[in-house]
């Protein structure tokens, strides 16, 4: 990054850049996600420039294209209108490597490069996979305004991930991070000083400050952090003192939990891949609702669906991982919107329609129900 030019009137070189993030977040989300950010031209991620009148667009859908390696934000017709990322074949930097989140942050994206694993891809013929290890923020043109981590080194020491899968913006500015293969979740400052932590470094188990594989965390408006801890088949939600208030497992029945968000009503929907399916439970634990995304004809018998996040409007959009596909669900069940083709991957620079490889999580811009919204909640709906 280069020292001393500005973004956002904040110094990129200044070690507490992004430091008190009100200021800047109250200016770039309320710019972006209440008037709708109608700028005419931008620079997409992967090198070109074109017209992009609808980028950032409240309502569009930010795509983590996981072995694809890029985020794309698509309209309603599937049209990319940004990508960041330069495809299947690309590991290099320029990359977001497996990238299993993003998130708009007003015009910035923030992303989670998990890498991928040994043996997963084709295209990935390293012995050891293809590691990234990095949370990154980008602007709009692509270029990286903050980083944790140092790209394809993994590790556990300062400014070090191990296959992060989650990256979450807190309204205080602080970027909470799922490391899964360190086991822990890390709550880090704009100084890249760890702040908080859950889960002892190194260590999977069960017990008291202990993980198995987390797959993300949340942080709730009660100031909690519900956390998937998806190889110990939970959710748990913790307090800042590290003592388990509560632990969702839909009595029992979930088998590898890849995420988990508390809903308007209470509620927590967890996604139980391993099952394949959608699932909500009620404070007690108890199942109110469940979706299956592998009855279709033609689907994969284990799609392993990795995100499901409940939308204001009461639908639901889940990234069907092993399906190639991000669905969108009604109130009764019924899909109504599809990216991707079922159980078929592929890439291209226009449209989902071209394909989409294992995408991990989709989020519908300026919609944060059950999610943390990075101006900080303000006991509405839907948040």
């Amino acid at each position: 990054m280069a020292s001393g030019s500005i973004i956002g009137g904040f110094r990129r070189a200044a070690p507490r850049w992004f430091s008190g993030m009100s200021s800047l977040v109250a200016g770039v989300c309320a710019a972006a996600l209440l008037a709708g950010a109608a700028a005419a031209r931008a620079e997409d991620g992967s090198g070109g420039d074109r017209e992009m009148g609808h980028f950032n667009m409240p309502g569009n859908v930010l795509i983590s294209d996981q072995f694809n390696n890029r985020v794309i934000e698509v309209d309603w017709k599937g049209d990319i209108v940004w990508q960041f990322g330069l495809g299947p074949t690309d590991f290099s930097a320029a990359s977001i490597i497996g990238v299993n989140d993003a998130q708009r942050v007003g015009p910035y994206t923030l992303m989670a490069g998990t890498g991928t694993p040994p043996a997963t891809v084709p295209t990935c013929t390293a012995s050891g996979g293809c590691p990234d290890s990095r949370v990154i923020l980008v602007d709009r043109k692509g270029d990286i305004v903050w980083q944790y981590g140092t790209f394809a080194s993994p590790g556990s020491g300062p400014d070090q991930l191990n296959t992060p899968t989650q990256a979450t913006f807190l309204p205080s500015g602080d970027i909470l991070i799922t490391d899964q293969g360190n086991q822990r979740v890390i709550e880090v400052d704009a100084g890249k000083n760890i702040v908080w932590q859950y889960g002892t470094t190194g260590v999977s188990g069960s017990g008291a400050n202990q993980l198995n594989s987390p797959n993300s965390a949340e942080l709730l408006e009660n100031g909690h952090i519900l956390i998937a801890d998806e190889n110990n088949n939970r959710a748990i939600e913790v307090d800042r003192t590290g003592t388990i208030l509560a632990t969702f497992t839909a009595g029992g029945t979930v088998n590898t939990l890849a995420f988990a968000s508390r809903l308007p009503n209470g509620h927590t929907l967890l996604t139980d891949a391993g099952n394949s399916r959608i699932v909500e439970v009620d404070a007690s634990d108890t199942v109110v609702w469940q979706y299956f995304t592998n009855t279709e004809t033609g689907s994969n018998a284990a799609p392993q669906p990795s995100r499901a996040i409940r939308l204001e409007n009461g639908f639901t959009i889940i990234s069907d991982q092993w399906n190639h596909r991000v669905i969108v669900i009604n109130r009764k069940s019924h899909v109504v919107a599809t990216f991707g083709n079922l159980n078929v991957s592929g890439y291209g620079t226009a449209n989902t329609g071209q394909g989409l490889f294992a995408p991990y999580d989709a989020k519908v811009i300026g919609d944060f129900t059950g999610l943390t919204p990075p101006l900080g909640f303000d006991h509405d709906a839907g948040d």
